[in-house]
This record gives structure tokens, sequence and C-alpha cells, in this order.
């Protein structure tokens, strides 16, 4: 498997999330600008999720599958769940939009047409146009049903499940943190402590698939940050083996807490407990489409619901365009025709130590057709007046030119590496097109390869070369 790894309203960030660190939530350390993990510089793919009708589970699972996600390798890591289950997905219509529909099939139960299969959404269906008038079947509900109940599965015994199961650790991670996310809505909803949710057995196991298959979505596809539109929310009332209750669902909405919403001007369940529990734990930013270069396009169905809209979740993957950092430097420029040659060392020392970013120098045929020189200066702007003195006093320039620039920086990071000759500066950065790549620092390898009395060139691939090792 790969790595372990709007309409009015603002960005939100984690909003009212508890706080955990990255490692936590993500089974990934972050990567700071002095040092690099194992695997190198973050990759900075985004997914967007477009919930313009809302989310549940396997919504979610579509969109993945539909951007990429390869549903062999997808079924078998869900086979690390011990699980038994069957997973079915098809091409389908939604309005005029062509999505993916996931079903979960549970052995003996017939096929499972919920499109979230968490909390009360058991009870909820969003399904299928198929299966949209089929009756309440309220053996798919779960909450406070009490320890021992027949059929269902408590919320230990899934953490438990997981815990055992042959996962990668960071899908492992996120599996743990989204059911976290949904027993305490439904502990909290229901007034009890969060031993007592338990879930049916059909449910349970729509569930357990649903939230693991997202998390190993996350993984597969390389996703470093997940960003989302405001959650469009439906209205009305449901039936559920608790009676009739409003929407969005209690567990639903005690999950949005702190999350952007907007109306969906529709009369059904656009967002399930468990579409709900994966926002709350994998959204980094709810925001407009963030700026990227696209890469794929994914739509997940829900059930075939009337309405002005596709009832789809729509997903973009991509890298961001600003990926290149920026920042503003001065250019300090003077014409010399007087300048001595070998004084320029003496200059460049000077000008280096008072801060200047690079010095450069280039040959001028200049007025009266005098051979002379271009000196160039580049720095911070707060550095201009210093180097501009030292400018003055050691070039015999009358005047010396100065103009702000705009400057664009791959993604860098600077460490050393150990070599059989010493430690050795190396520097790691990423092109345009996503490589990492690598550089020896040329002072550092020099002295090195005096030391050891051999080839610089051989200092310099035995530093690259470990140096690459670093981002495996």
């Amino acid at each position: 498997m790969p790595r372990p790894s709007s309409t009015g309203s603002s960005s939100s960030s984690k909003a009212g999330r508890p706080k955990r660190s990255v490692a936590a939530r993500t089974g990934k350390k972050p990567v700071g600008k002095k040092s690099i993990g194992k695997k190198g510089l973050a990759s900075g793919r985004i997914l967007h999720l477009d919930v313009f009708s809302g989310i549940a589970g396997n919504m979610f699972v579509g969109a993945l599958l539909d951007l990429g996600l390869k549903r062999k390798e997808l079924e078998q890591d869900l086979a690390g769940l011990g699980v038994p289950h069957t997973l079915k997905v098809r091409r389908t219509q939604r309005g005029s939009l062509a999505a993916r529909f996931v079903e979960v099939g549970v052995p003996g139960q017939g096929r499972r047409r919920g499109a979230g299969k968490s909390g009360d959404e058991h009870s909820h269906k969003h399904s299928d146009k198929r299966s949209d008038k089929r009756s309440h079947d309220p053996t798919r509900d779960h909450g406070p049903h009490g320890a021992g109940t027949a059929g269902s599965r408590s919320y230990r015994e899934i953490v438990d499940l997981l815990g055992q199961a042959e996962l990668v650790e960071s899908v492992r991670t996120r599996a743990l943190a989204i059911f976290e996310a949904l027993g305490r809505a439904e502990a909290r909803v229901h007034g009890v402590s969060l031993d007592r949710v338990h879930f049916h057995e059909v449910g349970a196991v729509d569930a357990i698939v649903d939230v693991t298959a997202a998390a190993i979505g996350i993984e597969r596809l390389g996703v470093d940050r997940v960003t989302s539109s405001p959650v469009a929310l439906g209205y009305g009332m449901i039936d559920s083996s608790h009676g009739k209750l409003p929407l969005p669902a209690p567990a639903t909405l005690e999950l949005l807490k702190g999350i952007p919403t907007v109306p969906a001007h529709v009369e059904w369940e656009t967002v399930t407990p468990t579409g709900a529990a994966i926002l709350r734990t994998l959204v980094d930013e709810y925001t407009s489409m963030p700026a990227m270069t696209v890469e794929a396009i994914g739509l997940g169905a829900g059930n075939d619901r009337p309405g002005p809209v596709p009832n789809v979740l729509r997903a973009v993957i991509g890298r961001p365009n600003d990926a290149l950092g920026r920042d503003r430097i001065v250019a300090l420029e003077a014409n010399l025709d007087d300048l001595v040659p070998e004084h320029f060392d003496y200059v460049m020392e000077r000008l280096f130590e008072a801060g200047a970013l690079d010095v450069s120098l280039q040959h001028l045929q200049m007025k009266k057709n005098r051979p002379g020189f271009l000196l160039r200066v580049l720095a911070q702007p707060g550095d201009r007046m210093d180097l501009a003195a030292i400018l003055f006093a050691e070039s015999g320039t009358l005047g010396v030119r100065a103009q702000e620039w705009e400057r664009l920086l791959l993604d860098r990071e600077e460490g050393r590496v150990d070599t059989p000759y010493g430690r050795i500066a190396v520097k790691w950065f990423r092109g345009v097109d996503g490589g990492v790549q690598v550089s020896a620092e040329y002072d550092a390898c020099k002295r090195a390869a005096r030391r050891a009395g051999v080839p610089l060139r051989e200092v310099v691939r035995c530093a690259e070369e470990k140096a690459r090792e670093r981002v495996g």
C-alpha cells in the first residue's frame, strides 16, 4: 500500500472539534521546514468535497472510487477487517450526472441499499431508487439498546475489531477517529455513556465497511489535506425505531456543531451520521474550492431523490497552485567601469556578510565603448540601505538602482545526512512536477573530500544517495 499517511459562509478550520495532534488524527508526523520525515516533503495533494447535496458514507466511498481508487485494492484492504460482507459498485445516473453507487451486502441479510450506514441513518435510508419505498427496518437502528442486545455490536467491540484488523496503521487511526466521533455523538443524543452505544449487526457491518473504506481511500489516493464546501442540509421529519425524528437527524446535527452549513431546500435527509462523522474527522477547512491543479473529479451517488439538484457528492483531487512559495526581494544594481577586478571577491564577501541573498557580476560594454561590469545584489527589502552603503563605499559607484521583485520559490527543506565522510549538509526540494530532488551543499562536500582525501564527486554522490533514502 502507498505511504501511511459557498455561499454565505466564511471558512472554518476543524470547527468545534476537540483538538488532537496531526499524528493522532492522521497517523502522519508533521514535517517542519528544517527537518524532513522519512517520506520526505509533503506531497500537498488536496481532496475537496463539494457537499451541495449532502454526504453519506457510501456517497463518499463512491466518489473516491470515481476519482481513481482501485476497487480491487479497496477490497483487498477491507479483507483485513475479517468481517463477512460483499461490495457492489455500479455506475448510475442522478439527474443528468453519471455517478458511482456503492452497496454493502451482509451474508444472510440481503443487500443493503443505504448510502449512509451509521447512526440513526440505518433507519433513515439514503438508498437507491429501487429501495426508496421500502418500509423502515428497525433492525438497522442503533443507540442505547444496552449491552448484550441480540444481534448487535457495542462501540467497544467495534473498536476492538478495528484494533485487531490487518490494516495500515494510518488507516486504523482514521477509522477509529471517525467511529469515536460517531459514537460520542450518539451517546450525547441518547444521554448515555459511550460504552452503552450499540449498533445492530447489519448496520454495524455497513458502518464498519463504509468508515474503513473511507480511511483506505484517503490513504490510497495520497491525500494530505481535505477541504469542504459548507454542508447543505435538508429538512422535514423521518421515521425511526425511536419514533419520528426531525432532520437533520439528532446525531448528524450533533456532529455538525461548529461546522458551516447552508440550506439544501429539499425535504429529505441530505447528511447522514456517517457522512457527518467523516466530515468532522477528515476535513481540515470549510471553504470554497482552493486554488489547485485539478487531477480528477469523482461523483458518488446517493439515492435517486426528486428535487432541484442531483443527489451526488462531488469530490475533486489535485495539487495546490500555491505549492510555489512567494516572497518579495529587492534587486540593487550598479554599472561600474572602474572596479578593480581583483577587489570583487572582497566586495562580494562584505555583501554576503551584510545579508545579501545573491551577488553577481556581468560583463558590459558601456558608454564611450568602455568595458565594464553590472553588479547585482539580491536581498530582503529591509537590508537594502545597509547593502547600498557597502556598494557606495567599496565599488566607487555614484548611484544604485533599487527595484522590488516578486520571487517564486520551490518548497525546500535543509538538513544533514550521515555519510562515511562525516555529516554533510543537503537540501531537499520539490519540483513543479511533484518529484522530490536532492542537492548536496558544495562547501560541505569540499571540506569532507579534503579531509578524507577522496574525489569530490564521490562525497557528493554519497551524500545525495543518503538524502534520497530519507525520502523513500
